[in-house]
């Protein structure tokens, strides 16, 4: 089976690299591009076995992240500098284009998180007489669930997931080969998560360790998640992943 699926989610290679930084504690000052590198490749690799549509941009910034560490890789010729010629002599470090692209990236990112803050805020007030706002708080109610986590906090889960599942598979098995679709798995999952009726661990929604599976099940989770029908929610980070159904769910197609 083989899905092309675009994830409005994802905002860009820049995105990726300052969620990365974020998560390694890395000083954006002083990226260690071995380590930067291998991540990025890992979870562009990631999206490419789910079949996202990974954009070019993405694909650029993975060869600037190479050659950036192929540079880094090269040896320093070192010589005796007089002063008066310090600065003619100076070598620019490979790295400054990138962190002031990230830097200038990050200010863009914190004012416009700013500015959302302002327009939820300003969306609470009312300059009208009083009114009937029981329809309106159940609008509000809805607003204020958020989700704590990122796209990128997602894969990182399907990615100790699947290794996790790649340990646990038998040596030898033999499996008929069943064809789900997204929206069948949808709603298995939200029947599952209704039954439960509280939040359950995200690796519990992938039982089968068949790829297909794993792949079919995760773009439900994306889907039900952009619908707002389930709420995704990490303590903090690095910690246990966990869905939970979100009342007035409804099932979706022909079920």
């Amino acid at each position: 089976m083989h899905y092309q699926v675009k994830i409005d989610t994802f905002e860009g290679p820049l995105d990726l690299l300052l969620h990365l930084i974020n998560r390694l504690e890395i000083d954006i000052y002083d990226i260690p591009m071995s380590e930067i590198t291998d991540q990025y490749l890992n979870y562009i690799k990631t999206m490419k076995e789910l079949h996202l549509d990974v954009a070019s941009e993405y694909l650029v910034m993975a060869a600037t992240l190479l050659a950036i560490k192929s540079k880094m890789l090269l040896p320093k010729h070192e010589e005796i500098i007089e002063e008066d010629d310090m600065d003619m002599n100076y070598e620019e470090d490979p790295r400054d284009e990138l962190v002031e692209r990230l830097i200038e990236y990050r200010k863009y990112k914190e004012a416009a998180e700013d500015l959302k803050s302002l327009e939820e805020e300003r969306n609470l007030m009312f300059s009208k007489p009083p009114s009937d706002l029981s329809e309106l708080s159940k609008d509000i109610q809805v607003e204020k669930v958020e989700l704590n986590v990122t796209i990128y906090d997602m894969l990182g889960a399907l990615q100790k997931m699947m290794r996790r599942k790649k340990l646990q598979k038998p040596l030898a098995t033999k499996i008929a080969r069943q064809e789900i679709s997204i929206e069948k798995r949808m709603n298995e999952i939200l029947v599952e998560l209704k039954s439960f009726k509280g939040r359950k661990s995200f690796y519990e929604l992938f039982p089968f360790p068949q790829k297909e599976h794993i792949v079919v099940s995760f773009l439900a989770i994306l889907e039900l998640m952009k619908r707002q029908e389930i709420h995704i929610e990490q303590e903090k980070n690095f910690a246990e992943i966990f869905v939970m159904s979100l009342e007035g769910a409804e099932l979706v197609g022909n079920y």
